[in-house]
């Protein structure tokens, strides 16, 4: 199971998912986000992470050279893109779509993506709502899909054990206030979803 803790935008923070065992970290590249980091506080926030933990950068209706650059220079393992944000070659793509009234799985082949980041619609937000979908409308999908949208200790096993995704990724619900993580609501969850997975 891969276990992402987005909107990392401290060291304190990245060290404590990284010591309860986060597969991957993400790091907000989109100015209106109140959890955006500039890149060159990235930079600095993922120096001395083990190698083990991929760095996720999240991009919102961004050019694709723009990402690539990031990517490249940051030393980025995944990137995840939002809206109109066309992909750039020759990097490991995450691809985020709003599960709403017009989602469909065959909707999913028409991008490509390593994996799919399903979501609850957040209009102007763009993620971090601490709001869920229903998650039987991802059960049975033949691609690698991440589960997000209002994960926590409360509800990631169940949210796993009904859709068996390939990850999880929790955020807003996770936090103290925007940006800032609760470290016992962290540690709750990862161990929540890493002791499901082992189950």
């Amino acid at each position: 199971m891969m276990v992402k803790i987005c909107g990392i935008t401290n060291r304190e923070d990245a060290w404590a998912a990284v010591e309860g065992g986060a597969s991957a970290l993400g790091f907000n590249f989109w100015p209106q986000s109140p959890r955006y980091v500039p890149p060159e506080r990235v930079a600095e926030l993922v120096a001395g992470l083990p190698a083990r933990v991929w760095k996720v950068g999240v991009f919102v209706n961004e050019s694709a050279e723009a990402v690539a650059e990031l990517a490249g220079a940051l030393g980025l393992d995944v990137v995840q893109l939002h809206g109109e944000t066309r992909p750039p070659a020759g990097l490991r793509i995450w691809r985020a779509v709003p599960v709403d009234a017009a989602f469909r799985a065959e909707l999913l082949d028409r991008y490509q993506a390593e994996a799919y980041l399903l979501d609850a619609p957040a209009g102007a937000l763009v993620g971090g709502t601490g709001r869920s979908f229903d998650w039987r409308r991802a059960v049975g999908l033949k691609q690698k899909i991440i589960l997000a949208g209002g994960l926590d200790a409360d509800n990631v096993r169940e949210a796993i054990r009904t859709v068996r995704p390939w990850g999880v990724d929790a955020c807003s619900r996770l936090e103290s206030a925007p940006g800032k993580k609760d470290h016992r609501k962290l540690a709750a969850f990862l161990k929540a979803a890493l002791t499901e997975e082992a189950s």
